[in-house]
């Protein structure tokens, strides 16, 4: 097993596309190849979670050149112009690395930016609490900044987030903006990671570029499963 594999050193990820995929499987040994376009795949590590038994593909989009960063966007604005939306929303923290060049490529002159910082002039009903897979002993809010309420209210508004792992920053986002009239028409990621978001998400329309399983260690290698 690799440093990529056991959670160390990931430099040589995310740094480019490759016209075929670099792995074949089951079974995989430290990396995941997904397919991003036609002729595009990226390799994604394989990172193995601390019951050491089962392990996730990873994807950290603000460790990615700015090729991938680009192609993932182009790919995910695609995906996003059946939605006609009229405003793109960008969830932290990866996500607003990708969500304004999102709105750029669907031809937008700003996005909306959701934060965890809580600025003096906030207000407090306009945050909720939440947590994520990377950080779960974090107390954290997500907060909406109140100035950009007209950038939002009366508009078609589309959801834009690097990785969907269980939904849980997807959901507390859906939570946060019922406190402004608006129309939610779906969401688009770079990742889905495993199928565990369905659970909270099933009446969302989200569209992802790629998805990627969970796996399981076995004898010869990992194999994808769920978790």
């Amino acid at each position: 097993m690799d440093a990529a594999a056991s959670g160390g050193s990931t430099e040589g990820f995310w740094q480019s596309f490759t016209s075929t995929p670099e792995t074949k499987g089951p079974p995989f040994s430290t990396r995941y190849a997904v397919k991003v376009a036609d002729n595009k795949f990226l390799s994604l590590p394989i990172r193995t979670l601390p019951d050491g038994q089962h392990a996730v593909a990873s994807l950290i989009i603000n460790q990615a050149s700015f090729a991938v960063l680009e192609g993932l966007s182009e790919a995910m604005a695609e995906l996003a112009r059946a939605f006609n939306a009229q405003v793109v929303i960008g969830l932290p923290t990866l996500g607003l690395a990708l969500a304004p060049l999102v709105a750029k490529h669907l031809g937008f002159s700003n996005f909306i930016a959701l934060g965890y910082s809580r600025k003096f002039w906030y207000r407090e009903e306009l945050s909720v609490p939440v947590s994520s897979i990377t950080t779960p002993d974090q107390d954290k809010r997500l907060y909406l900044d109140p100035n950009l309420i007209p950038r939002l209210r009366g508009r078609r508004a589309l959801l834009v987030d690097d990785v969907v792992a269980r939904g849980t920053t997807m959901r507390a986002a859906q939570q946060l903006l019922t406190a402004v009239p608006f129309d939610l028409v779906g969401a688009v990621v770079a990742m889905t990671q495993t199928s565990a978001w369905r659970k909270s998400q099933s009446h969302l329309d989200l569209k992802t570029v790629f998805a990627s399983p969970a796996f399981e260690r076995r004898a010869d290698g990992w194999w994808p499963t769920e978790i």
